[in-house]
Formats: structure tokens, C-alpha cells, sequence
């Protein structure tokens, strides 16, 4: 074992008189990788942040943190900015907001590099082309001269591990570097940082809530919960054989790419807030395994090698190795409905779907100069009781179809069927009416809701927009919150009073106010912690089942379409180019956009993960201004480059149609 290059002891971090971080403990060697994984509000962040000493003032750091044995806590500013950069780099989560953007990217790579480097701004320059060629950015040298926002997210990140690898430092710190990155991209940067931590040696301490993330990159793990390390392991052995009950419950609410559906494990309950962890185990409120000595004392984290867990029945789970549904008893989720697919009545039908946006120049007197074509041909077709998942890259289109199905009007181009009837027929009246059998639950509850009214109001406005009777709305309030699992006590409070996870609950029993027939989710759970995005999935789930409604779940997240959906339609560039059961799709993809976007979605198995093959794709997808003829993936596809000649130019003239369920010539 070679000597550690960062020890962290007994870090703590307060806010005033709230304690953030209690007693982190870590190590980690040159050419290491360790992941931190856990919930929001364990104290992940702020352990990375205190350890370059960037937290801000009002902050009270204490324990040790020493780099190749030199004490870091307490050090001056004047020293501190002297390893920042050069010894340890930081790639923030959002690059969007570390990059300053009013300076070209070239020059602010350049600076990085003039502060800790002897170089004319001629050689940095040099330098920093160099940095983003090695990350992946077409032509570095006109990139170098371009403002952080004509880059794409991808684009940012990478730009910013360039940024963070420009003096060859001993240490990068990562914090959650693929969070809002679609799954294409985020194998494309998880690729780029593997290269920047193989060209300079690094260590990498990457901090991520994405267990399958951590699988395929850590090589050790810790698991922190309220403030603390609660296990850590080698990442093989964490997984396999988890000691503590909140890893276990980590690893049992993540939905896999490799499994059939089924009842998610949600954690109960919410983690502690700050400064409300009192005697005992902080997870003990919530923990299925608890007992009276969990509550006398927090346990110490112990263990044998390097596997360490404070949990006080660590041994007795190393020695049963229960799974996750063993520990956390979840009722199983009820039967699909067996009527066949093609006796169920038609609830949305989509075909040809087209919609353009105008691009405008001048001030004063605008002018149309061009069109963006976000959407170009969509398919859809939902059944009753059937989960329809839409994905695709970020520009794929997806928001743009589903206002197209919500305006209740005549397209653009195309046809919209909702429940048998023409939305271009219909008249103002009849939108009004069918506009209660289609309702939408967004990506985050907190915008969604009006902050100034209790849910109660909030539950109740979709029936006052249809005239419902006050006897009827007070019936149903406390109805809707008993289906989603609350406490109709609750219908006095207001938004701000509820965690994320019951906000999402409450904007659910809200849709489900006027009897919908169709739910259409947009990113429902993508802003949600791992253990409470397995509440709502399986409440969902239960929704259908009960009451027979369909659903259009948009999501980028593959794991949870294969979870959920029975179903599923690709879209790219605003086409769809492969729609089929989810079963099939999963199984045997046969458009290659489809087949790069499964094998980019990793998997929470360490073995598993490194065994796959990666498909990747170069840069991202075209400008949707653009109407190009042929296939409009070929510029990013790996089929296309190992055709003939005669082959290629059929995918460059002539434009696939989807037939069969694939919009592919070779499909």
C-alpha cells in the first residue's frame, strides 16, 4: 500500500451552529479513483469543497486535510491558491455558472495555465488547443476564441475538465460532472475524464448521486449519510455485499437497465436536517433493522480490512447478505392488465406530427430568415393502461411534441388523435371539454405549484376549471391525497412545507383531480434522490393499475423507461426512429442511435459495467435550423462509416421512413 496523497481526518464543516459535515474520515492514493455517493443534504459537496478550502466564509472547517503530508485547514489564502489548480482541480457540477461568461473560453484555459506556468500567452494558448483537443472538442484552435454560451452542456463540461487538467495536477476533484447532461454525453465526459486521469496520473475523487456512474469509474466507494461516512469499500465488494442498511436501500431504490420492472425499494422516511441529528444512529428513524441500542449511540465506523460500516449489525449483514427487498419489505405491485394490445381502445395517436419555429433577425423591424425544425415527423400510438416512454437527446424534440398534444389544436403538419376525436376539429368548447382527459405533471413540483395557496387549493383548481360543485371538491381533496400516500391532515400547508418527493405526490393528485384517461409526465423523478424517486415510480405503477390510465412518460433517463414503460418511441432531431415494446427495443435494438443510447447508460455492477461494450457518439446532434436530405444521424453514426460507398450515399439522398418500427435503410 503506497502512502495516501490526501488524508482527510476528522473533517468537519459547520454553518453557523448547523453542522454540515460530522467526522469525515477518507484516503485516497495517486491513481485512485473514489467515488461519494449519498442522498442530498449528506454532506458529499461540502466535504469536496472544504478540501480546496472553497466554502464560503460563513463556513467553520476543522479536522485535518493534508496533501502529500501538508496541512491544508487553516493554511493562508495566498498558499491555498497556489495548490488550486496546480495540485488539486476542481470540475464543478453546472460549468455554465463556473465559467465566466463574458470571457472567451481560450482565454480564461490560458489564464489557468499563466497562473501556475512560465508561459507567453502565445505558448498557453498553444497549450489550452491542445487541452481541448485531448477532451474531445472539434477544431480546438476557433473553439478556443468562442464565449462559454455557444457551447453545449457536453461541450462546457469537457472544456472544463481541459480547464482543471491544465497543469498536470495530482488530484481532481469532480463534483456530480454529469448531473444535467444527457446519457450520450455524460459517457462522452465520463470517457474524457478516464483520459485526462490516464494522461496525468491523477487521482480522482468523483462525487456522484448516479450509482451506476460510480460502478463503472470508483474504484473504492464511501457512503456518506447526515454528515458522515457510514460505509465504505473496495467498489466490487460494496456492491456485492453492502454492510449498512442505507447502502443496501441505495442500491435496491436504483432502477436497472438489465432488469424487467417490479416494485422499487424506497427508503422511508426523509434524511435528518442539518443540526437535528441527535443521540444514537442518524439513519435509526428510518432503518428497517433497527433496535434499542441503535438509539443509545452512533455507531463507530469498524469493520475488517477495508470494508467499514457504522452500523451496529454490520457483521450479521455480512453474514446473511440479504438482498434489498429482504430488508425493506415492499408490497408487490399489482398484475398487468392481460387484455391483448390490440382490444384496447386507442387513448392518443400521433401521426406525421411537424412543427417549425421562425428564426428572426433585426431590432426593430424582424424579419424571418430561416426556421428551426424541432419537430419532424412524429409517431405515437398509446393504449389504455399502457406506459408510453419518449426519449431522446436534449433538442431531440420531446417538449416540443408534448405542447403540440397539449394545445389541443390543429397541428402544424400532421394529425393528433386524443380519444378518438381530431384535435384540429375540434371547437373551443370541445378542447375545454377533453382538456380534462389529458393532464401533465412536470419535471419540478416546487415551479409547478402556486407557493401562495395550500395543496389543498392546489389539488382542487383542475376541478374548479371544470366547474366541479363544492361538495364534489371537498370529497375528492382528501380522496387524491390518501391515493398518493398523504395525509389529507396536510391539505392546509403549503408547497414550501413538503420535501421534493411529496411535492411531486401532490402535483400526481392534483392531475388526478378531474379523472384523466391520459397522463403525460414530463421528467417526473430527474430531480429527485435515488431512494424517493422508488416511492414515486412504484406509486405510479399502483396509479395505473387502478385506475387504468395511460401514460406518456418523457424521461432521458433509459433505467427508468425499461422500469416503467410498456412501450417506447426514440426520438432524434425530432424524428422518431425507432418505437416498439420496451421489451423488444431493450432487448434488440435495431436503429443505431438506439443501440448507442442503451450502451451509455450505465449499470449499478461494477462487473457488469466493465464488461460492456460502449458505443460513443462524436459530438452532438446537428443544428435542428438545418434541413438536411438523407438520414439526419449519419454524421454521428457508427454504421454509416463502415458502409460502401453505394450504401452511404443512399443514407446521404434519401430520408428513412419509419417502417416496421425502425427508421433505418440498414436497420
Amino acid at each position: 500500500m503506497t502512502t495516501p496523497l490526501l488524508e482527510v481526518a476528522d473533517l468537519a464543516v459547520d454553518f453557523g451552529s448547523q453542522p454540515a459535515v460530522r467526522g469525515v474520515d477518507l484516503a485516497l492514493r495517486r491513481g485512485e479513483t473514489l467515488g461519494i455517493v449519498g442522498e442530498s443534504g449528506s454532506g458529499k459537496s461540502v466535504t469536496a469543497l472544504a478540501v480546496l478550502g472553497l466554502l464560503p466564509g460563513t463556513a467553520r472547517v476543522r479536522g485535518s486535510v493534508k496533501l502529500e503530508g501538508r496541512e491544508l485547514v487553516g493554511l493562508p489564502g495566498r498558499e491555498l491558491a497556489g495548490l488550486r489548480g496546480r495540485k488539486v482541480a476542481m470540475v464543478f457540477q453546472d460549468p455554465l455558472s463556473a465559467f465566466t461568461p463574458v470571457y472567451r473560453i481560450g482565454d480564461q484555459i490560458v489564464e489557468a495555465i499563466r497562473i501556475h506556468q512560465r508561459l507567453d500567452k502565445e505558448a498557453a494558448r498553444k497549450r489550452a488547443a491542445e487541452l481541448l483537443d485531448l477532451v474531445g472538442i472539434p477544431d480546438p484552435s476557433r473553439a478556443l476564441d468562442a464565449y462559454p454560451h455557444e457551447f453545449s452542456g457536453g461541450m462546457r463540461q469537457r472544456a472544463m475538465i481541459a480547464m482543471a487538467i491544465a497543469n498536470d495536477p495530482d488530484i481532481l476533484l469532480a463534483d456530480e460532472p454529469t448531473t444535467a447532461l444527457d446519457v450520450t454525453i455524460q459517457a462522452q465526459v465520463l470517457d474524457v475524464l478516464r483520459t485526462a486521469q490516464r494522461e496525468t496520473g491523477a487521482a480522482l475523487v468523483l462525487v456522484s448521486h448516479d450509482l451506476g456512474v460510480i460502478a463503472g469509474m470508483a474504484d473504492r466507494v464511501a457512503v456518506m449519510y447526515a454528515g458522515r461516512v457510514v460505509e465504505t469499500a473496495p467498489v466490487d465488494e460494496l456492491f456485492a455485499h453492502p454492510r449498512h442498511p442505507y447502502t443496501l436501500g441505495l442500491i435496491g431504490a436504483v432502477p436497472r437497465l438489465d432488469a424487467d420492472g417490479g416494485p422499487l425499494v424506497p427508503i422511508p422516511g426523509q434524511p435528518p436536517a442539518l443540526g437535528s441529528v441527535g443521540p444514537g444512529c442518524p439513519f435509526a428513524d428510518r432503518c428497517p433493522l433497527v433496535q434499542d441500542r441503535c438509539r443509545q449511540a452512533e455507531p463507530e465506523l469498524t469493520g475488517t480490512g477495508d470494508h467499514l460500516a457504522a452500523c451496529v449489525r454490520a457483521d450479521e449483514l455480512a453474514e446473511r447478505r440479504p438482498r434489498p427487498e429482504e430488508v425493506y419489505p415492499v408490497p408487490p405491485l399489482p398484475a398487468a392488465d392481460p387484455t391483448p394490445r390490440a382490444e384496447r381502445e386507442p387513448v392518443l395517436r400521433v401521426t406525421g406530427l411537424t412543427k417549425t419555429f421562425p428564426v428572426l433577425k433585426g431590432t426593430v423591424f424582424k424579419r424571418r430568415v430561416g426556421s428551426v425544425y424541432a419537430v419532424d415527423g412524429v409517431e405515437l400510438d398509446i393504449r389504455r393502461g399502457e406506459t408510453l416512454g419518449l426519449v431522446g437527446e436534449s433538442g431531440s424534440g420531446k417538449s416540443t411534441t408534448l405542447f403540440e398534444l397539449l394545445n389541443l389544436g390543429k397541428p402544424e403538419g400532421g394529425r393528433i388523435e386524443l380519444l378518438g376525436q381530431d384535435t384540429a376539429k375540434l371547437d373551443r368548447a370541445g378542447a375545454h371539454r377533453l382538456r380534462g382527459e389529458v393532464q401533465i405533471v412536470f419535471q419540478d413540483p416546487m415551479a409547478s405549484l402556486d407557493p401562495r395557496l395550500p395543496i389543498g387549493d392546489v389539488i382542487a383548481e383542475p376541478l374548479l376549471a371544470q366547474g366541479a360543485a363544492r361538495e364534489l371538491i371537498n370529497r375528492r381533496v382528501p380522496e387524491l391525497l390518501r391515493q398518493v400516500g398523504l395525509d389529507p391532515a396536510y391539505a392546509a400547508r403549503y408547497p414550501h412545507q413538503f420535501s421534493g418527493g411529496q411535492r411531486q405526490r401532490i402535483s400526481i393528485a392534483r392531475a388526478l383531480a378531474v379523472q384523466p384517461r391520459l397522463l403525460v409526465l414530463d421528467e417526473p423523478v430527474s430531480a429527485l434522490d435515488v431512494s424517493v424517486q422508488a416511492g414515486v415510480l412504484n406509486l405510479l405503477q399502483q396509479l395505473k393499475a387502478d385506475l387504468g390510465l395511460a401514460y406518456l412518460f418523457v424521461s432521458h433517463d433509459l433505467s427508468v423507461i425499461r422500469h416503467l414503460c410498456d412501450r417506447i418511441s426514440v426520438m432524434y432531431l425530432g424524428r422518431t426512429v425507432e418505437a416498439g415494446a420496451a421489451a423488444e427495443v431493450f432487448a434488440h435494438p435495431r436503429h443505431p442511435y438506439t443501440q448507442a443510447l442503451l450502451s451509455a447508460v450505465p449499470l449499478p455492477d461494477p462487473a457488469a459495467e466493465r464488461a460492456r461494450t460502449r458505443v460513443l457518439l462524436p459530438g452532438d446532434p446537428p443544428s435542428p435550423t438545418e434541413r438536411r436530405t438523407g438520414c439526419a444521424f449519419r454524421t454521428r453514426c457508427p454504421l454509416y462509416a463502415t458502409l460502401d460507398a453505394g450504401r452511404q450515399g443512399h443514407c446521404e439522398s434519401t430520408t428513412p421512413v419509419l417502417e416496421s418500427g425502425v427508421a433505418c435503410h440498414h436497420g
